[in-house]
């Protein structure tokens, strides 16, 4: 009887650890990468071994970035995925890359060899206290000899120099050190930021019907990567067609390289809601305050700063578009602004975000580090609902129009344009490498030869230069974004413009900058210019004298803009009285002047209006 009790119990714990779930830890590679505006979806192809019944697949050396509501498995084969669970191990830090441990090896080198020259500097500084306190040779009642005064002053003389140059030695020595110091925390500064993050996890459990191979497709959205499109713009003449380079300044800093991928670059944004906006009752009532128009600074530059100095790789974006730029080495950064938009997001991985309203040309900005703790967040699938997770592979290809053939031979012909519904998508079809740090990485996307009509544009009452602005029909074809644009002509880099989309209707106008070869004067006809008692009423007259003048060698296309100042009150009255025959708009008191103008020829216009008001009324008037 007592046999038959063992047996059985030693039966039933048989039965009970052949029922434990086995757990097996799987170190993969990232096979496909698809950046977005902000944020990027990770793919992770894996082939495993398993056991008939229950496995936990346990991914290790994740990001610890990961969205753990985005994660997505899929599996082949008579396997059933039972749960997802995302998890931090804070045991096994993110990995430092090879270049950051080397750094910081020589960081702790020259550390240690300041605290040593410090060490001999203060002996030095004990020494030469303790020779300026023994410089008495004798006591108050002892002679002492012209010998041993001698002696005693070479001995003095002799030490107090070596000791002197010696102490300017070791502080040569530890200036140099500190400077060396610096420029190594800079550039462990560049690689990465200061704080460890833990290693993500992703934990899957299976159920196997039996032994077999399978294979497992892990993808997930990951933050702190994102990329936004900027462009080149090459005109040799007017008379060319315009060159453009689409272009992906990329940057991630997941705390995971990312080694041979197939990478993707999507004009979606995750982040963004696409719950579709409502109306709301608009209610009007008395005393409600008329707009106030306040001028846009279309260029904001600044410093981003953190509690150790300058900060570089700090992602800086136009609220609600894809405009964005980085700051350099020394955390300076520049970024162009379309009209009416006055909001900067500043993000920094570690830091918390700032949105800054861009009512300056200089805005400084200094970023403190963020409080939030990354928490464990499970994510439960089961059965056949793991079908469709993923996102089915993209094929076919939808080039963009090229007129007169390719911009280049490089990268940029390396690209395959993919338009979705809501989205498009840049998929570089050759294996790229992309490191994490907090550097921005340019990127070659598209190139395009564009016929476009040149135009120079003129508003001498604001600024007295005249802009060339190229004109693109059927612009649509090239799936742009919003983003800025380096502007070559002539050969020459002559500044930086912006791609703003949102205004543009069927002509898209990019401006290539100021061309000083083309004079522009704008001045008040004095002689014509009277202010006038007439019955109970005053009269102003205003005139002034537009001159145009092509010093180029070749004819332009050009247009002008002034205006004459529009009357809300039927009390003042604004007549136009001269317009040179420019095109005159009642509504907006807009005058247009388009014309041709000859090489080394010049046209002049005149504006000419009276304003009639009470006498007892005081108008300004420009």
């Amino acid at each position: 009887m007592k046999k038959i009790l063992i047996l059985v119990l030693c039966l039933f714990i048989s039965k009970v650890f052949s029922q434990e779930t086995n757990e097996i830890q799987i170190k993969s590679e990232v096979n496909e990468v698809t950046v977005f505006i902000d944020g990027a979806q990770i793919k992770r192809l894996k082939a495993v071994d398993l056991k008939q019944g229950k496995t936990i697949l346990k991914f290790v050396n994740l990001s610890p970035f990961i969205d753990a509501k985005s994660v997505q498995v899929k599996a082949d084969g008579d396997v059933t995925v039972l749960s997802v669970n995302h998890q931090q191990n804070f045991i096994e830090k993110s990995k430092k890359a090879p270049d950051q441990i080397d750094l910081e090896s020589k960081l702790k080198a020259v550390e240690n060899d300041i605290k040593l020259e410090n060490t001999y500097l203060y002996i030095l500084t004990q020494e030469l206290e303790f020779l300026k306190e023994n410089r008495q040779i004798s006591g108050k009642n002892e002679q002492v000899n012209v010998t041993s005064l001698k002696e005693a002053a070479i001995f003095y003389s002799t030490k107090l120099s070596a000791l002197k140059l010696s102490e300017l030695k070791r502080k040569e020595t530890l200036y140099q050190l500190n400077k060396q110091k610096v420029d190594i925390e800079n550039q462990i500064k560049v690689l990465t930021d200061k704080k460890e993050f833990p290693s993500g996890e992703i934990l899957v459990t299976v159920d196997a019907k039996k032994a077999l191979r399978a294979n497992f497709e892990l993808s997930y959205l990951v933050a702190n990567a994102s990329w936004f499109p900027s462009y080149d713009v090459r005109a040799k003449n007017i008379n060319e067609p315009l060159e453009l380079v689409y272009k992906a300044n990329v940057r991630q800093d997941t705390k995971v390289d990312w080694s041979g991928v197939k990478i993707k670059f999507s004009s979606s944004n995750p982040n963004i809601s696409g719950v579709a906006p409502e109306l709301k009752t608009y209610f009007l009532d008395y005393y409600t305050a008329p707009p106030v128009y306040n001028q846009t600074n279309n260029s904001v530059s600044g410093i981003v700063l953190d509690d150790q100095g300058p900060l570089p790789g700090v992602n800086v974006i136009v609220k609600g578009t894809t405009i964005g730029t980085s700051t350099d080495f020394d955390g300076h950064y520049s970024i162009s602004i379309p009209n009416n938009m006055s909001e900067l997001v500043f993000s920094f991985i570690g830091m918390e975000s700032k949105t800054i309203l861009a009512n300056n040309p200089n805005i400084n900005v200094t970023l403190e580090a963020s409080n939030n703790k990354l928490e464990e967040v499970v994510v439960t699938g089961y059965g056949s609902r793991n079908k469709g997770f993923i996102e089915e592979k993209l094929q076919g290809k939808v080039a963009g129009v090229q007129i007169r053939g390719a911009a280049s031979d490089n990268l940029a012909n390396q690209i395959t344009k993919v338009e979705k519904q809501t989205a498009v998508e840049f998929e570089i079809n050759t294996p790229f490498n992309l490191k994490s740090s907090t550097k921005s990485y340019a990127v070659d996307m598209k190139g395009y030869l564009i016929d476009a009509k040149y135009q120079y544009y003129s508003v001498p009452k604001i600024d007295k230069k005249a802009f060339l602005l190229a004109q693109i029909t059927n612009w649509e074809q090239y799936n742009l974004l919003d983003g800025e644009v380096n502007i070559f002509f002539e050969g020459a880099f002559v500044g930086k413009s912006l791609l703003d989309l949102r205004q543009v209707s069927d002509t898209m106008q990019i401006s290539l900058g100021i061309d000083k070869q083309v004079i522009v004067n704008r001045e008040q006809i004095k002689n014509y210019t009277t202010k006038q008692l007439i019955g109970n009423k005053k009269e102003e007259t205003k005139a002034w004298k537009i001159s145009i003048k092509n010093n180029k060698n070749q004819q332009i296309n050009m247009v002008v803009f002034d205006q004459v100042p529009v009357s809300t009150l039927d009390e003042i009255k604004v007549e136009v009285q001269n317009t040179t025959g420019g095109q005159y708009n009642i509504k907006n008191g807009e005058v247009k002047w388009e014309f041709l103008l000859l090489p080394k020829n010049q046209k002049d216009f005149d504006l000419k209006y009276a304003v009639k008001y009470p006498k007892d009324k005081d108008l300004i008037i420009e």
